[in-house]
């Protein structure tokens, strides 16, 4: 093999590893991280092992909650961004900013943005004192 095959045959095999680790990179890439910001816990009067908890919620672009429940009903406003929502048994609807919803204690949902920008919600959850405020479905 003469010196001008071999150095071409090393450039295509460093081309080729190149192209599979950055195919295994963007593979292991993850959709962004739902954030959640807890703004104000409280004990509510008169409700026996009940707190309330309002919280801001952010969506990254191609952000996703994945399925969850809680141990609380939920009343969530949006403030900017779209968001699709999916609750178990209903049709998945889209909501925009000014958009509100509930959903109930136990049921299984999904918050996502297919959009571009960052979508924000504000939550308030009617919650079980000592349990976990959200808990993932498999």
């Amino acid at each position: 093999m003469s010196s001008l095959s071999r150095t071409l045959a090393r450039a295509i095999a460093a081309v080729v590893v190149v192209g599979v680790a950055g195919g295994l990179v963007l593979q292991g890439q993850q959709a962004p991280a739902v954030k959640r910001n807890i703004v104000l816990k409280e004990d509510i009067t008169g409700i026996a092992d009940r707190e309330g908890v309002m919280a801001i919620v952010e969506l990254p672009p191609g952000a996703a909650e994945g399925p969850h429940t809680h141990f609380a009903d939920v009343y969530a406003f949006v403030l900017e961004g779209t968001v699709s929502l999916e609750v178990d048994g209903k049709p998945r609807a889209t909501l925009k900013a000014g958009d509100v919803f509930h959903i109930p204690a136990g049921v299984v949902h999904n918050g996502i943005n297919n959009g571009s920008a960052t979508a924000k919600l504000a939550a308030v959850f009617v919650a079980e004192k000592g349990k976990p405020l959200t808990t993932q479905v498999k």
